[in-house]
């Protein structure tokens, strides 16, 4: 499929990833939060089958880090939350007329571009919508909604089988995908110590600044 567009919604630096302070402290879990962001941001550059890529966000690093990987930056929602903000990005896509609306979260620092590509590459033609789960089966790692507002999201800590409902109430089956580096995002000192054993460990950005911590 053509003309599909990566949206990430970012959250302000300060005060990142909270639920991590009992392994790391704040300018670590800042520090993480940008790495984390900018491993999403080269894996999301290095796709060939994207026609571009959208980041919601008022951070001034994090708008710095996507534009320098050529990133468009839009700031309207960017504090809605997670939801407001990648509805935000669909309205600016459907207005453009837009094909379609990727998006995932900004902290699953193990996705690679060969990743992105399959997901995109599974997208079926308009109205459709394809998923990939948290590897708890409980999140929304990646969605693709085409066209951008083709089913109604809702993010949260258990939005997955929610999105599969609201996509059948629509009248369109999903597609459900499966990858281990979308899937893996980390939120909870859980997922930080999988992706610190995850097999290959990837030579990340996140990877090297977690080494560096002693971790």
């Amino acid at each position: 499929m053509t003309d599909v567009w990566a949206c990430v919604p970012v959250k302000e630096f300060t005060g990142a990833k909270s639920r991590l302070s009992a392994m790391l402290r704040p300018d670590q879990r800042e520090l993480l939060a940008a790495a984390m962001l900018e491993d999403v941001l080269a894996a999301l550059a290095g796709a060939t089958r994207l026609a571009g890529i959208l980041v919601n966000t008022v951070d001034p690093r994090a708008a710095a880090l996507a534009e320098r990987y050529g990133a468009r930056v839009v700031t309207e929602g960017a504090r809605d939350g997670h939801t407001g903000a990648v509805n935000s990005m669909a309205r600016v896509l459907a207005a453009e007329g837009k094909g379609a609306l990727m998006t995932m979260p900004g902290d699953i620092p193990r996705v690679t571009s060969w990743e992105i590509d399959s997901v995109v590459s599974s997208c079926l033609n308009a109205p459709s919508f394809t998923i990939v789960p948290a590897h708890d089966e409980l999140g929304s790692n990646a969605v693709i909604c085409s066209p951008p507002f083709s089913v109604t999201l809702r993010f949260g800590d258990d939005s997955y089988f929610p999105h599969l409902i609201a996509a059948r109430a629509r009248g369109i089956e999903p597609t459900i995908v499966r990858m281990p580096g979308i899937g893996l995002d980390i939120d909870h000192p859980v997922d930080l110590l999988a992706f610190l054993r995850a097999k290959p460990r990837q030579p990340t950005r996140t990877l090297r600044l977690l080494e560096s911590f002693g971790l």
